[in-house]
């Protein structure tokens, strides 16, 4: 069965993380439904960026190819972590297209290590990109987001909160559990305001850089992007008045929408492994 997709024309979607991976294939995705992309990430052709120059995909790469789409796209450099860097990226983007009504949370530092392993400097790195920057984004789009007549969302990528000790992944899982939490805070906040304030987490590991830089299983536990972006899709297909407040798995979803076969993201043939969930859920178990 083929999902349903939103007409997202006339909308404009606030990404961070878009130069590659979930972020990108996010990105693109809502451009084919005819949505506006404001491409946001550190990797910018026009910066020379430290460690970032030699990452394959740009900010203004994934911008062009949405739209080659047909839609208008706008590429800022953002890093997260600096505060006045999100509050001129976020009036930036909303002096451009006059409206942002979608924001993602993409943008994640990952690092799954033991709390004996992780280097204090990573622990603060974690917290900073993950837990704060979502705050930041979220903190300087509330206003915005208030006056908004038509559909509004924030969506992050981030685990359905479990209390769980995850061991191997402590620090990690306490960062993007953050996210969460301020995406759930963020929707009792604005209920009177009808903006759909949800996360989303994969089920597997995903096919990214850093799924393949930190060892996380094999190819044939991962599943691609596109089932990632289906989701997103899938939210935004519902009504953010009715549909916030939610931490969502993404084969879950998709199955409530009607997706009997999930073969189609897979890397390789077979069931794959829920790595992703297990992480942060060893008591995630899929539905029968």
């Amino acid at each position: 069965m083929s999902l349903d997709r939103p007409d997202l024309s006339g909308s404009t979607a606030f990404i961070t993380g878009t130069t590659r991976g979930i972020g990108k294939a996010i990105a693109l995705a809502l451009a084919e439904q005819g949505c506006n992309i404001v491409s946001t990430g550190k990797t910018s052709e026009n910066d020379d960026y430290g460690e970032e120059k030699d990452l394959e995909g740009t900010i203004e790469q994934t911008a062009r190819e949405a739209e080659e789409l047909g839609v208008d796209a706008l590429p800022i450099q953002l890093n997260v972590r600096e505060e006045e860097n999100v509050e001129s990226a976020v009036e930036e983007a909303i002096d451009h297209f006059g409206e942002v009504n979608i924001v993602i949370n993409n943008a994640s530092a990952i690092q799954p290590e033991k709390i004996e392993d992780l280097p204090p400097n990573r622990f603060d790195l974690l917290n900073d990109v993950n837990a704060r920057g979502t705050y930041l984004v979220c903190h300087y789009f509330a206003d915005h987001l208030k006056e908004i007549e038509a559909d509004a969302w924030v969506l992050t990528n981030a685990p359905p909160i479990k209390t769980d000790r995850s061991p191997g992944s402590g620090p990690y899982t306490w960062s993007k559990l953050g996210m969460t939490f301020m995406t759930m805070s963020l929707a009792g906040e604005l209920s009177n305001f009808d903006v759909g304030c949800n996360a989303f987490w994969p089920v597997t590991a995903i096919d990214t850089r850093a799924t393949r830089y930190f060892g996380m299983g094999t190819e044939d536990d991962w599943r691609t992007p596109e089932i990632v972006s289906d989701t997103v899709l899938e939210i935004l297909r519902r009504d953010p008045a009715e549909f916030t407040g939610n931490a969502v798995y993404d084969e879950e979803l998709l199955a409530e929408a009607g997706v009997e076969e999930f073969s189609k993201y897979n890397l390789t043939e077979g069931d794959p492994v829920p790595m992703s969930a297990q992480m942060i859920d060893p008591e995630f178990s899929r539905s029968e």
